[in-house]
This record gives C-alpha cells, sequence and structure tokens, in this order.
C-alpha cells in the first residue's frame, strides 16, 4: 500500500520530539480531542505536559510520553505545556528561525551553529532524496519507505527501494535489478538533478574531466592534469619541464622549457646602446607577445640615438649633453663644423679622408668635400689669363690649382685645400724680388704643337725669354746664343746645404762653375693639402739650348722644384725634379739623358758634348714637338764649338710627383736659372697639377 510521507512525524529526540508532537497536535485543530488514539487534556481539566530530564509527557488521563532532554515548556490554552525555545548551538544560529532566506538551507545545526540543507535530525528533503549527514546535503535515494514506490521497502544503509519490478519503480537515478533498486539510468530512467546519463551511469558533466560538457567529451591535455569547469576542459597542472604558454586548454601544456611571454601581453623594449636608454631623446618602445607566448613581436615606437643635430637644443644621440660637437673621426671636422662624414655608417666608409678640407676625387661616388654634390671636381679656372700677367695667383690658375683659402678662417668650414691667399709670389732662385719680368708668362701652347695638358693655360719659367719663336708679350729672343737677362741671385740656400753647399752633378761630368744663379726666375706659394691627399703631381716639359753642344760641361742649367713638407718620403734636399734610378739621383737638366732612356726624347741623335768630353746619344725619338719653340734653330754659333746641326731640346712631358702629409700647409718652389753663365737658356712648362689619395714615388717618370 502506498503510504503519506509525513516528515514531521519522523522519530526524533529530546525537545525536538516533543515539538514534533506537539506540531500534530496543531495540525488536526481539535483542542483536547483524541488523535490516534491518543487524548490530551484541556487547560480547563487541569491537564499538564511536562519534559523532565526523563523527558516524559504526562498527558490528560494519565498517559505519560517519553523524551530526552531537560528543556521546560510552557503551558498551551489547554494546559499543556509547550517547548518554544530550540536547541542552542555554540555560536551562529540557534533554530530553525535563524535560517529563514539562509542560501546554506532553511535548517540549523545544532553542532556547528550553521545553516544547512538537512541533518539527520531534521530532513526536510523532497520525495526521492535522503539527507547525507556527512556534509548535511540532500542526495537521490530513499530515507524511509515512503520513498519508494509500490511495496517496495527503503534499504537505509543503501538508501535504495528494494522489491522492484520495474525501472520505474525506481527513483530518478536508479533502475531495477534482479528486484532491488541500483544506481543507474537508461533513456527511460532518467537522471535527477541535471545529472547527464552516460554509458547507464549518472554524471555530472559540469566536472567529470571523462565527460566533461557531453558523455563522449573526455579532457586529455597534452602533458598536463585535465580539469574540467563548468563543462569546459581545461588545464589542471603541467608536467615537470613543460609550461602552459597561450592558456588554450585545446594544446594543454605546449611548450617544454619556460614560457617567453605572456601570450598578446606587452612590453617595453629598447635596443640601442646600453646607456642611453630613456636618456634625451631616446626612450622606450613597445613589443608584444605572440598568441602563443612563445616569441616577442619587433619593438615598436623606440627612439634610439641619432646624429646630434646642431643647436637643436635637445640630446638626440642620448650622451646626457645637449648640443654637444665631437670631431668623431679626428679630422678636425665637426658633423656641425661642415663634416658630412664623422663616424662609420652607411656611404661613410672612411671619415677621416671626408670632410671639407679634403679635394673631390672623381670617380668614387663619395662627396668627398662634403660640399652636397659628388665627383664635382674643380672646374678649371685658367682661360683668359693674359699672357705677360704680373699677378703670381694667375700663374697658380695656369698650373690648374684652381682653389684659394685663407690661412686661418673664422669659420672652421672654410679650412678647406687650396692655395693660401697672400702667398703666391714670383721671385728670384733664393726668394729675393724682383726677376725678370720676360722670364715668365702665361701661354695657350708653346710652338706649333705642344698644348696645355689640362685646362686652356700653361705656365712658362726661362732663363731667358719666356717664348716661342712665334710669341708676344713677351717677345721672343733666340735660346742659343741666350738674352742675358741681367739678374743674378743665390742659389736656394736649404736645398745648397741639404747637398753640402756644392751644386748636384751628374756622375763623371764637370764640377759647376761659379756660386751665383744666373737670369733665375722662380714661382712659389703654399698650399693646404687636401685631408685626403697623400701626394700631388705636375706635368712638366723641359727645354734647354745646351744640347747637344754642351752635355756634360760645367754650365749645366738648372730646373727645380722643391717641397717643404712634414712628409720624410720625399728627398731630403725636398727636389723632386729629379729622377731616381735606386742608386743615384739625377737632377733634371740636360745631363738627365745620361739617366734613362726616355726622358731627354725631343732632339736630334747623334754626336752630343762637342764643348766638353764628346760622345754620342741616340734617345731621341722625333723632333716635332720642338716645332716653333725655338729650339728648333740648325747652324753654327761662336759658341758652338764647330757644331753646325740642329741645336736645342727637350724632355718631352714628364710627370714630377711629390709626397704630402693630409692637411698641412706646405710650400712648393719651382725655379730654373743658367750656370756659370747667362746665354744658352732653358725654359720649362708646367701644367696639370693634381692630387692623388695615394702615395707616390718623388721624382720624374715619362708622361
Amino acid at each position: 500500500m502506498m503510504r503519506t510521507r509525513l516528515d514531521s512525524l519522523r522519530p526524533t529526540s529530546g525537545a525536538a520530539a516533543l515539538l514534533a508532537t506537539l506540531s500534530l497536535v496543531a495540525l488536526t485543530g481539535c483542542p483536547g480531542g483524541d488523535a490516534s488514539g491518543v487524548t490530551f487534556g484541556t487547560g480547563t481539566e487541569g491537564g499538564s505536559l511536562t519534559a523532565g530530564d526523563s523527558s516524559s509527557i504526562t498527558l490528560s488521563g494519565g498517559e505519560t510520553t517519553t523524551g530526552g532532554g531537560s528543556n521546560s515548556a510552557g503551558s498551551d490554552s489547554s494546559g499543556a505545556a509547550v517547548d518554544t525555545s530550540g536547541d542552542s548551538g555554540p555560536g551562529g544560529c540557534t533554530g530553525n528561525a535563524d535560517c529563514a532566506d539562509d542560501p546554506g538551507g532553511p535548517v540549523c545545526d545544532p553542532a556547528s551553529g550553521t545553516c544547512v540543507a538537512c541533518t539527520a535530525d531534521d530532513d526536510p528533503c523532497t520525495a526521492g532524496n535522503y539527507c547525507n549527514d556527512a556534509d548535511h546535503t540532500c542526495v537521490p535515494g530513499c530515507a524511509n519507505d515512503d520513498d519508494c514506490e509500490g511495496d517496495l521497502t527503503c534499504n537505509v544503509a543503501t538508501h535504495g527501494c528494494e522489491g522492484c519490478t520495474m525501472d520505474s519503480e525506481c527513483a530518478a537515478g536508479f533502475v531495477c535489478d534482479t528486484g532491488a533498486c541500483v544506481p543507474g539510468c537508461n533513456d527511460q530512467q532518467a537522471c535527477p538533478n541535471g545529472l547527464a546519463c552516460c554509458s547507464n551511469e549518472c554524471i555530472d558533466i559540469a566536472v567529470d574531466v571523462a565527460h566533461c560538457g557531453g558523455c563522449d567529451s573526455p579532457c586529455a591535455p597534452d602533458h598536463a592534469t585535465a580539469d574540467c569547469s563548468g563543462g569546459v576542459c581545461g588545464v589542471g597542472s603541467c608536467d615537470n619541464g613543460y609550461e602552459d604558454c597561450n592558456g588554450a586548454a585545446n594544446d594543454g601544456c605546449e611548450v617544454s622549457g619556460a614560457c617567453a611571454c605572456a601570450p598578446n601581453q606587452q612590453y617595453a623594449c629598447y635596443t640601442g646602446p646600453i646607456g642611453t636608454q630613456n636618456v634625451g631623446m631616446c626612450a622606450d618602445g613597445v613589443q608584444t607577445c605572440n598568441a602563443q607566448g612563445t616569441a616577442l613581436g619587433p619593438c615598436v615606437g623606440q627612439v634610439l640615438p641619432g646624429i646630434e643635430l646642431c643647436n637643436s637644443g635637445a640630446d638626440e644621440n642620448c650622451d646626457g649633453t645637449t648640443d654637444e660637437d665631437p670631431d668623431f673621426d679626428g679630422d678636425g671636422w665637426t658633423q656641425c663644423g661642415g663634416d658630412c662624414c664623422d663616424e662609420i655608417g652607411i656611404g661613410c666608409l672612411a671619415p677621416e679622408l671626408v670632410n671639407p678640407g679634403a679635394f673631390e676625387f672623381g670617380g668614387n661616388t663619395v662627396d668627398d668635400d662634403c660640399d652636397g654634390t659628388t665627383d664635382n671636381v674643380v672646374p678649371t679656372c685658367d682661360a683668359g689669363i693674359a699672357s705677360n700677367t704680373a699677378s703670381a695667383d694667375n700663374y697658380a690658375r695656369a698650373i690648374d690649382l684652381c682653389q684659394f683659402t685663407d690661412l686661418n678662417p673664422a669659420d672652421p668650414a672654410d679650412r678647406t685645400w687650396g692655395v693660401i691667399n697672400g702667398t703666391a709670389a714670383l721671385r728670384r732662385a733664393d726668394g729675393t724680388a724682383n726677376p725678370a719680368a720676360n722670364s715668365r708668362s702665361v701661354r695657350s701652347g708653346f710652338g706649333t704643337v705642344i698644348t696645355p695638358q689640362y685646362g686652356a693655360r700653361l705656365a712658362v719659367l726661362s732663363s731667358g725669354t719666356a717664348a716661342d719663336s712665334n710669341d708676344a708679350n713677351p717677345a721672343f729672343t733666340a735660346f742659343q746664343e741666350g738674352q742675358d737677362m741681367l739678374v743674378t741671385s743665390g742659389f736656394p740656400a736649404d736645398w745648397l746645404a741639404a747637398n753640402g753647399n756644392t751644386l748636384p752633378n751628374v756622375p763623371g761630368c764637370p764640377a759647376l762653375n761659379g756660386n751665383q744663379a744666373h737670369d733665375p726666375m722662380m714661382f712659389t706659394l703654399d698650399v693646404r693639402v687636401p685631408t685626403n691627399a697623400q701626394s700631388f703631381s705636375v706635368m712638366m716639359y723641359f727645354f734647354s739650348a745646351e744640347y747637344p753642344e754642351y752635355v756634360c760641361t760645367a754650365f749645366n742649367d738648372f730646373f727645380v722644384a722643391l717641397v717643404d713638407s712634414t712628409n720624410a718620403t720625399n728627398p731630403a734636399d725636398g727636389n723632386i725634379a729629379i729622377y731616381d734610378d735606386g742608386i743615384t739621383q739625377w737632377p733634371v737638366g740636360v745631363n738627365i739623358l745620361e739617366a734613362a732612356n726616355g726622358l731627354f726624347t725631343q732632339c736630334s741623335n747623334g754626336a752630343i758634348s762637342q764643348c766638353g768630353l764628346g760622345g754620342a746619344y741616340a734617345g731621341c725619338t722625333a723632333t716635332n714637338e720642338l716645332s716653333g719653340t725655338g729650339f728648333d734653330t740648325m747652324g753654327a754659333t761662336l759658341q758652338s764649338c764647330g757644331y753646325n746641326g740642329r741645336y736645342g731640346g727637350g724632355t718631352g712631358w714628364l710627370q714630377m710627383s711629390g709626397n704630402v702629409t693630409p692637411g698641412e700647409v706646405m710650400t712648393l718652389r719651382f725655379a730654373i736659372w743658367d750656370t756659370s753663365d747667362g746665354i744658352y737658356d732653358s725654359l720649362v712648362l708646367l701644367d696639370d697639377f693634381q692630387w692623388s689619395v695615394d702615395a707616390s714615388e718623388p721624382g720624374v717618370q715619362p708622361g
């Protein structure tokens, strides 16, 4: 028979039992009446209800109920004593009234003083559930026979209904197995409390790692223990040596080793030199971790040290100082002083060679002189110079030295290479003033064949008249007998002293006569050397009327090119108008033909030194360049010692080189004179001055 469950009639102890009994009385609505064979007296009949130590209750009519506890009940309207105080816990709630609307539950647990869903003594769980006294929660199962269907009975040990014949006779979450309701489920027998039926077992798919979010959804992260929360798989703890860098459950602990960074997290970054971070203009950037946590992205937005801008008021190179202007390459120029290449970088591989003091080396695609243009060599400057100009600067221009500068400019950026203003001069051989004016000129060519090597003009210096047979201003005078200019001077003193105060001579030739330079002419100038130059060269062409009669005699005319430089690789006496064969330094003059082939080529082969020791020469290659020069005359003279052939000859163009120290101010002296007398004149052409970034072999070479 199906029994109606009255949870309030479940036996209790002590005062709780008394209260349960009184509740039944209240439910009957019949004070003093009869209930289940128990008759309560009324107040007027003097009946009483007392709970003593033995928990005995005396009812009117003489019946006594025994309970525990020692509470004392007051009297109701019928005279029965009723307990209204409730048990008192050690703290917190003291009765169920304290647990109304409490999220912990409606029942006060007297042992802990907390509100719970149920206790063993107070079980308000719904039908089909019983109170689990371990955690005071209602769980599926029977509490008594009233929870079982039909003729089933409750096994209070297993909380299962026994004696079933079909699943429907079992509570939710139980199935009938061999006459007993056991935990289980199927398509017709559902699980209680929202549990899922997975393989005939009720599962909480919200937390079960084998059935997370569904029956066929196991959590199995790589290299980690599993976790299920809210029906979603997660990573519990990683195996030793692994990390979950991306926080994604689908790949577990995916990184062997430590995580590089937190996914999508941003970090401050800086890749500049140590000591510059957040100094001056320099500032941190931001780099972002990738979604996998395995690598950081590029540093975005950082400000790195740059070139210190001039007078900006800012510290662009982040060294803690504003607007400093160092000379990093030590070339004498700073960035603010015009140096466009002060440190090694792109397009600046040799900073010490690039600055306003350098010369533009054509073809290297570098703005050597920092003028803003690449490979723009200095243009020519000698067009239109008058032949008889008295300006020494024009002689510099005639040999293609076209840049002039001050010795000590106010602005360091103007300390460029070039002829030092005010230093060019036309002098005698010893540096004294007033040489013969007709002994120098600027020409557009010489003779009918020879033309300038560069530009429109060349310079002419002579111990006679600086003119060919067709020239004017000055006009031509014959070189053979010569024109005594009636001017003398000493020899260059430093050069003479370096040679032991003796004029250098060709081995085997007689000593030179006299201690004066006859008809001397010298062109001198100071030049600031480019900072990238190691040497220079000048093209020269020497002629002498002493060929062939006076070869190897005491009348050898001289041409010297003296270089006053700190570079010690030049000849000791400073003269680069020599030919060095490795044994002897042969000075330029008519006797240089004894030194090597190719040094005196414009002449007639045959007998030489008719006025000396005699001999023969076969190194002449042509005479065409002598045409119209005045060194192409035929016939005898009073001083030709019987020779009546072609007199006069020349070297052809020779390249004359000397070494320099970059950035120095050097002095150049080009001088020519007659030795021993003032006749049989000589002449030199000078042109095409050039700088070189390479050192040279000082002296002359065939051009």
